[in-house]
């Protein structure tokens, strides 16, 4: 019961993580607006976000997929995938995070 929870999880979020734009680039324009203490905010929130986003990816990189599930690993796979883009792109984000509050404060 506890695979068949993971693997609707897995495709649960592969389904809905399609409609999110990960490749997204960082507009560095709206951090030059904000001020320390909105940078400071935004930067553990990001901060934040890239830790879940790393436990997520590595739960479904551990997952224990039967091999009668068919493409269960393709999407196991593809899930992870996913998972390290985000963080790449969370990264990015948080480097403008940094450039900013260090140009700034």
């Amino acid at each position: 019961m506890k695979v068949i929870s993971a693997i609707v999880l897995m495709l649960c979020s592969l389904m809905a993580g399609c409609a999110s734009p990960l490749r997204a680039s960082v507009d560095t324009t709206k951090y030059d607006t904000m001020s320390c203490v909105e940078l400071n905010v935004s930067m553990g929130t990001v901060a934040s976000e890239i830790s879940q986003t790393a436990i997520a990816r590595g739960k479904v990189a551990h997952a224990n997929i039967p091999t009668w599930v068919w493409g269960g690993q393709r999407v196991a796979s593809t899930v992870a995938a996913r998972e390290s883009a985000k963080i790449e792109r969370l990264q990015r984000q948080q480097a403008a995070i940094a450039a900013a509050r260090s140009r700034k404060c």
